[in-house]
Parts: structure tokens; sequence; C-alpha cells
């Protein structure tokens, strides 16, 4: 069953911010009796034919009918995706930490909320730790939060871990490659003896060979993780250290120690991944062992899994100038760059792919840089590190001398993009800037543009973009409760009376064709905050916009997040009294200020030209209904509607769910809103993002 995820890591032993909410209330009914049973369903004997509703109550049924759970489910909840939270513990830490995560389902159909990888070109961005495959639930994989579920379909979007006595021996580079050219064949489970010679005689010291040698494959496993655990190794969870074809790329250099060490490492890292997934060894065994690694030895498997899936050793000595490496994935990312540079419009893509077909040719592209042998070699670490890699393959090909000023960008750093040659902008999809442009441009690879061209920044030079943390916090008791405060159906109830419902669309006719961007513009940020050159400067981003003739500049000063809707399909879908909402056009929006109240402004301060869904409350109520009331923006029509609706999500610190109204009805993505404790929806009707024009 489709799934979708977002993925948060929190300490638990602190007091509250003093910027969280309290926790989102769940739907209530304006008659506690009917949640005790009392009151009678009245059927009058109409049946009714599964379809899209268009009319609430439906034809033939009286307002003041009441639904049995059964009628009720089939006229409210057919095709509506149900949302569930989960509060997970993370291995190797205390109590106080926790992982979050969602999943989605029900809606009938195939379709989700995740950008599938291979279009997106993210496949290198993830790896399921427990057998091949795509990973089904979130924390099934090795980089957290899990980029199997983290973008979303929309542009811009995303979706809703003592000393045994055995000791490594010295080892030459013959021996490493021996072994890594014959571990391509698969590890000899079949024969223990050879399966232990080939470990203990080559790189492990069995401290008990004489009186109980460690045949078993529980024990050989053991002794590798002991192994792997000492100190001295590469630590690969350290992000610095991710690129990791920056300890192999140029040995020639004082630095072929280090290659040995990594093969090394390598080796045995295979070695242990080999008897983990063995077929002797029982998948119940597996499912224990793995979640209970420690995080060090998780991206040592991830760096073997790599290196078998992509690499073949072709030839090998005891120098590193004997070692022949074939890289299988070759062709494919030839192919992949090709059309990452023509989708992104790069202004010197002529020359580019001139250079990049001669290197081919040279057999040279993998001697470029180390982050063009990784890309090339697709010996990528899962994670955050695959958009720079490609965007730095990229420039290294593009033989411009102005690429040089393009040479700091890292993952290190990924809220940032760079100005080419004055002709567009390309912003990581990580940065705000990428969020709330990605609408008017391209999203693939980690990356949105080509985007406007900035005066503010030089012909061709790098901008990191300072924002902050969003106010808004979902907390472990919201994401427990996200069923129930999401339910289509209300609170728990033996009869649901008609009433209490109401079938609601946006106006999709009534588009507003006044908005266009003017600006993008950026302002360097002091010197305190500015690291020292050649790093690259600090700024905020604003976009300015012009609104029916007036300019709007809207500062991106939180990074915020848009969520993708989880499809729905048999909708329309009736929506209950109790999720309030109000809608505005896109060129309204401007007007409302401190929606949700998260500074402290007054109800009356927040109003707006709106419809609502309002129903029957309590005046005592009422201020805690006008935070939690979810305002709905119809950003139909031009793509720089949406893209408003996003800068002022961005300026006043509110995520948003983005729902595309030809996929999820309004209902739902309110309802999904109030799931993931979100009180901004932004409609849009099934743009073509990535034209031409």
């Amino acid at each position: 069953m489709p799934k979708a995820s977002r993925t948060v890591e929190s300490p638990n032993g602190h007091p509250d911010h003093p910027d969280h909410r309290r926790s989102r209330r769940r739907p209530r009914r304006p008659d506690p009796a009917r949640a005790k049973g009392k009151g009678r369903a009245h059927p009058n004997g109409v049946v009714f034919e599964p379809g899209p509703l268009t009319e609430w109550p439906p034809s033939g049924m009286s307002s003041q009918e009441e639904l049995t759970l059964g009628h009720a489910m089939e006229l409210v909840s057919r095709g509506v995706p149900a949302h569930k939270g989960h509060k997970r513990p993370v291995p190797h830490a205390s109590d106080h930490y926790y992982a979050l995560y969602t999943t989605s389902a029900g809606n009938q159909t195939e379709e989700s909320d995740v950008a599938n990888l291979h279009d997106s070109m993210t496949q290198l961005m993830t790896l399921r730790m427990q057998g091949g495959g795509a990973a089904i639930y979130p924390w099934e994989t090795l980089e957290q939060p899990s980029f199997a579920f983290f973008y979303g379909q929309q542009p811009g979007t995303i979706t809703l871990n003592q000393d045994s006595g055995v000791t490594a021996r010295e080892v030459d580079l013959a021996r490493i490659f021996e072994r890594l050219k014959e571990l391509e064949s698969g590890l000899e489970d079949d024969d223990e003896e050879w399966m232990y010679k080939s470990l203990y005689r080559r790189f492990l010291r069995d401290p008990d060979k004489v009186m109980n040698p460690h045949k078993g494959l529980e024990k050989q496993i053991t002794d590798l993780i002991m192994v792997l655990s000492r100190p001295d190794w590469i630590d690969f969870t350290n992000p610095k250290n991710q690129v990791v074809t920056r300890f192999i790329f140029d040995p020639g250099h004082g630095s072929q120690q280090q290659y040995i060490k990594f093969c090394h490492q390598l080796v045995l890292s295979m070695e242990l991944d080999l008897r983990i997934n063995s077929r002797l060894h029982g998948e119940w065994a597996k499912e224990k062992l793995l979640p209970q690694l420690p995080p060090t030895i998780q991206w040592d498997l991830a760096l073997a899994r790599r290196w078998r899936e992509h690499v073949r050793v072709e030839g090998y000595g005891k120098t590193v100038e004997q070692i022949n490496l074939r890289f299988r994935l070759k062709k494919r990312q030839i192919k992949m760059l090709r059309r990452f540079a023509q989708m992104m419009k790069w202004p010197n893509l002529g020359q580019t792919l001139d250079k990049m077909k001669q290197r081919d040719m040279e057999a040279t592209l993998d001697i470029i840089s180390s982050d063009a042998l990784a890309f090339f070699s697709g010996l990528v670490l899962p994670g955050s590190t695959f958009p720079f890699l490609i965007m730095n393959t990229l420039i290294d090909i593009d033989p411009d001398k102005a690429t040089d000023s393009l040479a700091m960008m890292t993952h290190l750093h990924p809220h940032c993009g760079f100005q080419y040659r004055n002709s567009y902008t390309y912003w990581t999809a990580a940065s705000i800037v990428g969020k709330v442009l990605a609408p008017t441009c391209r999203s693939l690879a980690g990356w949105v543009g080509p985007a406007r061209p900035t005066t503010d920044l030089g012909r061709s030079q790098i901008a990191r973009v300072r924002s902050r943390r969003p106010r808004q916090r979902m907390t472990p008791e919201d994401v427990q409760s996200m069923s129930e405060r999401s339910d289509p159906l209300g609170p728990p109830a033996e009869v649901f009376p008609v009433k209490e419902y109401k079938l609601i669309a946006p106006d999709a006719d009534d588009i507003v064709d006044t908005v266009r961007i003017e600006l993008l513009s950026f302002k360097t940020v002091p010197d305190r905050f500015q690291e020292p050159p050649p790093m690259p400067k600090v700024f905020d981003a604003t976009v300015q916009f012009a609104v029916d003739g007036v300019s709007w500049p809207m500062r991106l000063t939180y990074d915020v997040s848009f969520i993708s809707a989880w499809p729905c399909s048999d909708g329309p879908h009736p929506l209950f009294f109790d999720y309030v909402f109000q809608t505005v056009k896109a060129d309204e929006i401007m007007n409302i200020k401190d929606w949700g109240g998260l500074y402290g402004q007054s109800p009356s301060a927040r109003t707006s030209r709106t419809s609502s869904n309002a129903g029957p409350h309590t005046a005592s109520s009422q201020e805690q209904i006008d935070e939690e009331q979810v305002l709905v923006v119809e950003a139909f029509g031009v793509r720089d509607n949406e893209v408003l609706a996003r800068a002022w999500c961005s300026h006043w610190g509110l995520s948003a769910v983005v729902a595309d109204i030809r996929h999820t009805c309004m209902a739902c993505a309110i309802r999904e809103a109030y799931a993931a404790t979100l009180t901004v929806v932004i409609l849009v009707d099934d743009q073509e993002y990535n034209t031409d024009d």
C-alpha cells in the first residue's frame, strides 16, 4: 500500500520552547450525547450509487437524517486518505530522543504524494538497509529523514536512527583488491572452511583459532563488527566524510596510506554486509541485528552496498597506479547529466556537452574532480550529498572560466544557490528560495531552476541564504493523535447527522491574473554573521511582487516547508463541520497578518474577506478556533500566484499543504493540514510547471 512520510528527530528531555503551541485539539461534536451513542439512524430506503458527490445532502436525503457508521463511511470516507503518526525510539540514544514519522494511505489508487525517484533523479540519495528494492516505510532507510519519501509530487515540496581481542591484519592493496574482485561473485557461504580462511588468514586475527576457531557465521559477524567499531577508521556518519571519493581521488600526493585505509575499511565492510545478508543468516536475526548496529557500522554497510552494486575491479597490483576500476553506472550517469543540463537550460550548454563528450571519449571524466568521480562511479552515500555532486560535476566539466567562482558549493551548507553568467539563478530544493520559486521552475536532482536572475549578485556568484526556524512545531502528542485529529467522520459516534457535514469546493473559475513577480533581491547580512573568504557570502532573500499594479516585497524570513498533499479518490468529499477554514484569493493574502496568532495579534487584526466553514461553537472556544482555523489560498491561474502564497508563508513562518485540486479535493487537503498541525493550504490547478515558456 502506498505510503508517505516525514521524519523528525527531537529531544524530549527539555522544557517546551516558549514558541511551542499546545497540542492541536481533536474535532468535536456540538452535542456530547451523540458521542455516547444516543439517537437513532433513520434510513429512508434510498440506495446511493457510488460516484463523485455533487451536492450535500445527496439527492433524496434530508439534512435532518442520521447516518449509520457504515453508511457514513460510504458517503464521507470512501477514497479519503488516512494519516497515521508513529513515535519510534532512536537506536543507541537515550529515551529522551525519539523519531517521529507519518504514513498515509487509503485512496484506492496507486498514486501517492511522493516524487518518482527515477524522474526526480534522486535514486542515489536513499538506501534501504534490509534487502534491496524500494523502502516501504520511512524508518527502513539509512538516511534520516528518508529521501525515499522526501520530495513531493509538487515542485519545491516534501511529503508528510568489552574488547574481544579480534584485530585487523596489516594488508596491502593487492590483497584488498583481490578479495574485492572475489566478492563480486558473492560470499562463499556454501563452504564453511573457505569462508573462515578467506577472512581470518587475510584480514582478521582469530584469538581462539587453536581451541575454538570462529567458523560460525554469527561469530564472524560479531568479529567484523568489533573490528570496524574501533575508532581509527573513517567515520562516514560525519557529513565532512560523506563524499567518499575524496579518500581515493588523488592518492599520488602523500595520501596513499589514506587510500589503503579506505579500501581496507571497504573490504571489511563488504565481508560484513555479505554475511549479514547471507542465506544462512535468518530473516529474523537480520531484522533484529540491523537496527541495533552502531551508526558508524551502518554507514560502512552503505558504502559496501554502493561499491558492490556499481563498481567492478578490472585490474590490481601492489600500487595505486595498477588499480583499474570499471563503473557500471557511468553510461547512465552521462545521460543523466546531459538531461539535467538540458532541462536546467544551462547557460553554456553547447560547450559543456561538447567537453563532456570529448572527455568521455578520452575516458577522463572520472579524473576531473572527486565530485565527478563520485557522480560517474555511483559511489554516493545516501543523504544530501547527491545534489551537490551532480551540480559540481556539471560546473567542473563546463570549460568557462566563470565557473571558477562557483567552486565552493558544499553539502555542508545546503541552503544556497548561485547565479551563472547573469542568465539564470539555481537554488537547492532545501533552500527557502528554491522552495518558494519552485512553481516557476523545474525541480530536479535536489535543485530548483532555472530561476530569474538578480542584480544583487555578481555575474557568476554563490549565495548562501539565511533563514530562521519556523515557530510551528509538532509535538509527539500531535503525531500520535494524528489519525483521530484528521478522521473524515469526526469523533467516534453511533450515528452521524447529515447536517454536520458540508460539501465544499474552491472557486476555480474566478482566476486571479493581477499578480506578477517583479524582483528577486538579496541583501548581504552583517559581517559578524559571515565566514572569512573564500567562503561564499550569506544573504537575506526577498521576492517583490506587483499585485494589481502595487509593489509588495516579501522577505523570505523563515525556512518553512510545503507539503505535497496526498491524492484522494472518488472526491469531492464532505467535510465535518469542526474542521474550520477560511478561503482567500491569492491577491488578497497581502492583507492577512499573523495568521494563526503566532505573534499574538488579536483575531480582528487578522481578518479578511473570506468564506468559512464556521460551525455551532461557543464563545469560549472561539479563540482556539481562530488559532487552528485553516487558511485556504486559491492560487489558480498563473504560477506567480502560488509563488506569492509561498513567499507569504515564508514571511510569516507558516508551513503549508499544497494540493492540486485535480488529485486532492479541498476537504482532504484541509484534513491533511489538521493532521500535520498546519494552518495554511495552497490550492493549485494541475499547472504544467516544467514547460519551456
